[in-house]
């Protein structure tokens, strides 16, 4: 496996320096755990219905902005069923809200094939300053293929490599007989990078943090349903010389769900500093639509599960990731639709970080593909 050359131009280090001059001298224990962040809703774009360059937009289920280029790339989870498996390119404007399409791109196989039908479902994106960039792939059990991360050419969407995957998240089997690894469309849904050191620079070490969406097979609990889905695994890769190293894995549990709730998962994460801060966001869908909340999590102090089999049952003093809610999208005056993807995205002319989420519009007429404006605030 050759060497990945993969550092990422963050908005986190200009986020953390936004915070950094906060006092926490007389906060408690549990305030200086998080960073003092929080979201102020700013406006929402919808994408029309509509074919572009011979393909048919949507799927959107992963966005990263790339701050040099002042582009947003959003990446189609299309299993090549209704156009080849691809990613878009936006230029994107704050004030007022505005966003247009400029390209698209298919990825293709290491052959340099466009992906067969059901061979990839693409669901995680982060770009690199090199023009390339990282792609998670929830596998598809239930035809024998497994979860993936690979990098691709950004220009071309040329494979280039892949990182390994241990073998507990491979599927044993499919169906009722799936013993072990990822379930079908619960995979690797999440997908984040974070360079070292505080000047990225080509070449440089990299972080690399995959969770999935829902528990593997072997960490449900039917007997506790509360618990059923709920304990999501979370991977930390590094990125230097030599081969790709799996640093740690943690525990991150989804909120329990409220009554009416069908379906929950954890759609994306996003670094915010080397330290060990994200976001995260969580999204459910029940008799009440679709309920979107995004969280602070710290890995910090989490422990490290690469050795643990399963999570079923009582997890003894075993420490999941800590997070805090930092807003419950219920509380705004939105319709929300299947919330998937989130970026920082420019600044904002008085300086101030912004968040864009995205939603998967699951290719379904009446769903909508729905960008959501934030500023974050300190």
């Amino acid at each position: 496996m050759k060497r990945f050359l993969l550092p990422l131009l963050l908005l986190s280090l200009s986020v953390v320096g936004l915070l950094s001059g906060c006092s926490v001298a007389e906060v408690s224990a549990q305030e200086r755990l998080f960073l003092p962040l929080s979201l102020e809703w700013v406006g929402e774009v919808t994408l029309a219905k509509q074919e572009f360059e011979g393909t048919t937009v949507g799927g959107l289920s992963a966005i990263a902005y790339d701050r040099l280029g002042d582009r947003l790339y959003a990446l189609s989870d299309d299993r090549s069923l209704h156009s080849p498996t691809r990613f878009y390119t936006f230029n994107l404007n704050l004030d007022p809200f505005q966003l247009n399409l400029e390209t698209v791109t298919p990825l293709k196989t290491p052959e340099g094939t466009l992906y067969p039908q059901n061979t990839l479902d693409p669901e995680g994106l982060a770009l690199t300053p090199n023009q390339s960039l990282l792609i998670a792939s929830e596998g598809i059990p239930d035809q024998q293929i497994p979860p993936a991360i690979a990098e691709y050419d950004r220009e071309t969407g040329q494979w280039l490599n892949q990182l390994p995957i241990p073998r507990r998240y491979l599927p044993d089997a499919s169906g009722d007989e799936q013993q072990k690894g990822v379930q079908n469309n619960l995979g690797f849904e999440s997908l984040t990078t974070n360079p070292i050191g505080s000047v990225p620079t080509r070449g440089e070490p990299l972080r690399v943090f995959v969770a999935t969406e829902a528990a593997l097979t072997q960490d449900r609990d039917p007997e506790a349903q509360e618990l059923f889905n709920s304990r999501t695994r979370w991977m930390h890769y590094l990125l230097s010389e030599g081969p790709p190293l799996l640093v740690s894995e943690h525990l991150y549990e989804l909120d329990p769900p409220e009554p009416g709730i069908a379906s929950q998962g954890l759609t994306e994460i996003l670094a915010l500093d080397e330290p060990g801060h994200f976001l995260t966001l969580e999204r459910s869908f029940g008799l009440l639509g679709f309920q979107t909340k995004i969280f602070q999590a710290v890995t910090g102090a989490a422990t490290d599960i690469s050795n643990v089999q399963s999570l079923k049952g009582n997890l003894g003093e075993l420490k999941a990731i800590r997070k805090q809610l930092v807003l419950d999208l219920d509380t705004l005056d939105l319709t929300l639709d299947n919330l998937e993807g989130m970026t920082f995205g420019p600044r904002f002319p008085d300086g101030s970080p912004s968040l864009i989420l995205v939603s998967d519009d699951n290719f379904n007429p009446p769903q909508k593909t729905q960008f959501l404006l934030f500023r974050i605030l300190s």
